[in-house]
This record gives C-alpha cells, structure tokens and sequence, in this order.
C-alpha cells in the first residue's frame, strides 16, 4: 500500500478520535514569506523601513471565499524609535493584503495538512473627500499628507497626528487609521474594517480601496480631547475608548446583515473587566451594546461569527513570542446573543458598573490555542505574543467526519526578528467541539467575482500606478 493510500486512513483515525473526545485538532501551520508587499510604493518612511514593507499581517483576516482571504495589517511599523511626539508612528498607508491560504494533505511526517500562503494584491484605502493631516511643523516631521494624495484619493495613514483636535475621535475625517479587522461583504465587492482611532467601522470598495461608508458609532466609545501621543491622550480622557485598545474585532453575520463588533478593552468610564460588544445593522446602521466580561485574558482581539447568534471570542494576554516572555491566555470562547441585555444607557456609576457586570453575555471555552500547540510540540515562548486573526475557511471531510476549518493568524508588528513571520495556524473544528451549528458565510465564489472585480480594477489600478510615487522621510 502506498503513502497516498495509507494517508485517507491516518486522517480517517486522527479526526475519528478528535470527534470522539470533541477537542479541537491544530491540522496545518503555514508562514508568508517576503519582506515587501504588492502596494507598489517606492522610498522609505520617516523611520527609514520601506514604505512597502511586509507586516503584521494577523490584526485582521477575513476569508473571501475558496481559498482567498483578506489580511489587514495595522497602522504600521512603530517598533523603530525615530519620534516620540508620534509615538514613533509614520506615514504608512493603510492598505488590505490579498491572499490565498491553499490547505492540502500531508503525505509526510507531521501535521495532517500542509498550508501554503501566497500574497496575491495589495490595495491601499483612501477616501475621495479630504482628510486631516498633522502639519508636523512642531514635531520637526513632514506634513502627515501622503505624497500619493490626489483631489479625489486621499490616503488613511498610521500616523498618530493625522487628527482634527476641535472634533471628537470618531471623526470621519481624521487621516489617520489603525485597522484592526475585517470582514467581506455579502456580495464580495466590499470590505468592512474596524480600527482603534476613532473607533471606526468603515465599507470600502474591494477593487479600488476606496471608502463608500462610514458607520455612526454609539457617543460613548469616543474620546474628546485628542493627542498624538498615547500617554497623554489617556491621561487626558475619563470617558471612551482607551488608546491603542479600540475596536479591535469584527464579525458579520452569515446574512451578511449585521456587524459585530468588539472593544479590546473597556472603556475609561467602565469598570469590572467588561468590554462592549456593538452590533451594527448594515442597512439601518441601528447600532446596539452588549457587555462581555472578561476572565483570564487582558483584553480581546477578535471575534468571528458561528451563526446568526453565537460568535467565537479571542480572549488573550500581550505574553509570547514577541514580548520576550511566554504566552499564558490565548483561548476562544463561544458566547451568545440571544437574549442579551442592551447596555448602551449605562455609563460609570457604580450602580452601572454592576449592571454592566451582571448583563455580561454568556461564554464557554471553545479553544484554548496554547495548551494545543504546546501539545503539538509548540512550546510556549514560541507561541506568538500578538494572536489576533480569526476566520473560518472552507470545511474539509475526512473519515466521512464533517469538520470547519478556523484560520488563525498574528500580528508581528513588523519585527519578524522579534515576533517571529507572518504565521497562518489551522484547527479542524466540529459542530460539537463548537457546541453550536456553524454557518458558512455566503459570499460569491472567487471565480465569478473576479470578473466583476477585473472590470472596476482595471481603471483604479491604472489610476493608482499613476499615484504611486517616492516618498522620502
């Protein structure tokens, strides 16, 4: 007997035992190579890295489909001490990265399946009105304004001054953005993304990067007195989102009607571990709160539809690989909706505070990461700090046994020295391991979109090869 007929029966008695025990299976683990993206941009930042430098591609990654899945790194490279007034942050334009993550069987020693990531496009985000961008004139920076601007493209960048100090966070017309996630739209032809800023929750269109909508969050997310220095604008706010720990996941429902979305942090004015979940009607842009308590992490960093209810929440700790320690909490939990109380009338009385704590929705672990790899001889100073992208993918059959397949994926912060590359892990997940029925979103196969996708990206493609030019710091 040969190895590819030996192979079906190994799979057939792994996944055999992983039903019986109802235990999520780590089945594939992949890395992207590289060191620059496809955006195209030539020159260097203000920090001296390449405008086009490959990174942190795990804060955000949503599955388009087949084996296509949409990355979004975040605000960019800010480990390079260049200046504190920024927080070190630059002029990196905020961009999605497309790729397809291509699961097959492992006829050789190892993990059942092999995962094999390619990037594939790279698309910048801009809006077609104008942005506000910091002067830099005090900071001895350059203006915060992208050399690539035109009149009717103008580029969200991570640079933490690229903000209107007379208008609260959630302004739509800051320039700067820290995408933290992102989900694909029904149809496929845009793309939903949260961030940490504002918060925001915006569409873009998926063929040109170009915003088509800004969502209207709930007023008590936001902060009132902006800096560009995190420390300060902390300090400075006693209600809203907390610096650097906004909005950072996002769920759709299968539908595709409805946006979750989720704070990785509570808010200045919220207390006993409770972080706000918001729900956004896509259609109405009715937006609802609830509270979810947090119990072994620090914070959240992503959460992912199972149904039209139900979700998977990445609760983790900042330990790992990365941070020079080792990785202790980085586990899922299942909560539910249904019933859930809305909270978005509390605001920072005790008397609130203990609402908010008691109308916390209810979790059960689903997934605990680090206790799986270090089973699968991962040990835990290995295991990435930054565990932040959540997607399901296609299912796979294997011994007749149905099985969901989640992508599970890091930010590296652009310092693939310190934190390791780009890495891509995959558990095989039942209905049973969920203690739910999963629901695959429904999105167009990439084939036939890409036809549609073709025809609106070929002028914005030509017109962004005309944008593109050097920018130096």
């Amino acid at each position: 007997m040969n190895q590819k007929s030996i192979l079906p029966l190994l799979l057939a008695s792994v996944f055999a035992t992983s039903a019986v025990h109802a235990t999520p299976t780590l089945i594939a683990i992949g890395t992207l190579g590289g060191t620059t993206d496809l955006s195209g941009l030539n020159g260097n930042l203000e920090n001296g890295l390449a405008a086009n430098v490959l990174g942190g591609m795990g804060s955000g990654l949503a599955w388009a489909g087949g084996n296509t899945f949409i990355a979004t790194p975040d605000r960019g490279p800010n480990a390079t001490a260049y200046n504190a007034g920024v927080d070190d942050t630059t002029s990196y334009i905020a961009r999605y990265q497309t790729l397809t993550l291509n699961l097959t069987a492992n006829a050789s020693a190892g993990l059942p399946y092999t995962l094999t990531p390619t990037l594939t496009g790279t698309t910048l985000l801009s809006s077609a009105t104008p942005l506000t961008y910091g002067s830099g004139t005090a900071l001895g920076l350059p203006s915060g304004a992208p050399a690539q601007n035109t009149a009717l493209s103008n580029y969200f960048t991570g640079r933490s001054d690229n903000f209107d100090a007379t208008k609260t966070s959630t302004n739509p017309n800051n320039g700067r953005l820290d995408p933290e996630a992102v989900r694909v739209s029904r149809d496929g032809k845009s793309l939903f993304i949260s961030d940490e800023y504002g918060p925001y929750v915006y569409q873009f269109d998926r063929a040109t990067g170009q915003r088509i909508k800004s969502f209207s969050l709930p007023a008590n997310l936001a902060i009132a007195n902006l800096s560009a220095k995190g420390d300060t604008e902390i300090a400075g706010n006693t209600s809203g989102r907390v610096t650097n720990k906004g909005m950072e996941g996002l769920a759709i429902t299968p539908d595709g009607s409805m946006l979750v979305g989720i704070m990785q942090a509570p808010l200045a004015q919220d207390k006993n571990k409770v972080v706000r979940i918001v729900t956004i009607d896509i259609a109405t842009g009715v937006v609802r709160e609830y509270a979810y308590l947090l119990t072994t992490g620090s914070g959240v960093s992503e959460i992912v539809a199972i149904n039209h209810h139900q979700f998977l929440v990445d609760e983790r700790d900042g330990k790992g690989l990365g941070d020079g320690s080792v990785a202790g909490v980085k586990q899922l939990f299942r909560v539910d909706l249904t019933g859930a109380t809305e909270v978005s009338a509390l605001a920072g009385s005790a008397a609130d505070q203990l609402a908010l704590k008691a109308a916390a929705v209810p979790k059960t672990l689903v997934l605990d990461i680090v206790n799986v790899l270090n089973a699968n001889g991962i040990t835990s100073d290995q295991i990435p700090a930054k565990i932040e992208g959540l997607a399901f993918g296609n299912d796979i059959v294997i011994g007749g046994i149905k099985q969901h397949t989640l992508f599970v994926a890091n930010d590296n912060d652009f310092v693939p020295g310190l934190a390791g590359g780009n890495k891509f892990y995959v558990f095989a997940l039942s209905d049973a391991d969920l203690g739910a029925t999963f629901q695959q979103q429904q999105i167009p196969e990439p084939q036939s979109l890409a036809l549609v996708l073709l025809g609106l990206g070929a002028v914005g493609l030509a017109k962004r090869r005309k944008q593109v030019a050097t920018r130096t710091a």
